[in-house]
């Protein structure tokens, strides 16, 4: 029997999506309990992946307490950087637009894909896709208008 087995239990067969949240609260808040006693901070990534028949992935990233209280993210600073050669605000990096259909949320640049150079996230699942910088400025200029 392994070790991560709680030998009075029943195995799991399936896993729901309430546990799986649950699940991922309790281990965040030992996650920040730890951090915490060491003097880092915790950022909750949120879900990643679920499959319901075999687990579930979350992101957590840890780090020394910037003056603000967050912690230094690689991707949104190099957002930061590049932003406006792609026509895009620095500002643009986390803010969601719809495609009339579905909404997304910029996550990311990666200046070495010339044709589709934006990094974003589905909501609510976090499936990542690449879009087009101008794609993305023309949603952004849409939802603008419509506030």
């Amino acid at each position: 029997m392994s070790d991560n087995v709680h030998p009075l239990r029943t195995p799991l067969k399936n896993l729901t999506p309430g546990l799986c949240e649950k699940l991922q609260k309790e281990m965040l808040a030992a996650c920040l309990s730890v951090a915490k006693a060491h003097g880092l901070t915790v950022v909750d990534g949120g879900m990643v992946d679920m499959n319901l028949r075999s687990g579930f992935e979350f992101a957590v990233r840890v780090g020394i307490p910037l003056p603000d209280g967050s912690v230094f993210d690689p991707e949104k600073a190099k957002f930061e950087l590049f932003a406006e050669n792609y026509g895009l605000s620095p500002d643009d990096f986390g803010r969601e637009f719809s495609t009339g259909r579905e909404t997304f949320r910029i996550v990311g640049i990666e200046t070495r894909r010339p044709k589709y150079p934006i990094n974003v996230e589905r909501q609510p699942d976090r499936q990542g896709f690449k879009f087009t910088a101008e794609n993305v400025a023309m949603c952004l200029k849409a939802m603008d208008r419509q506030k």
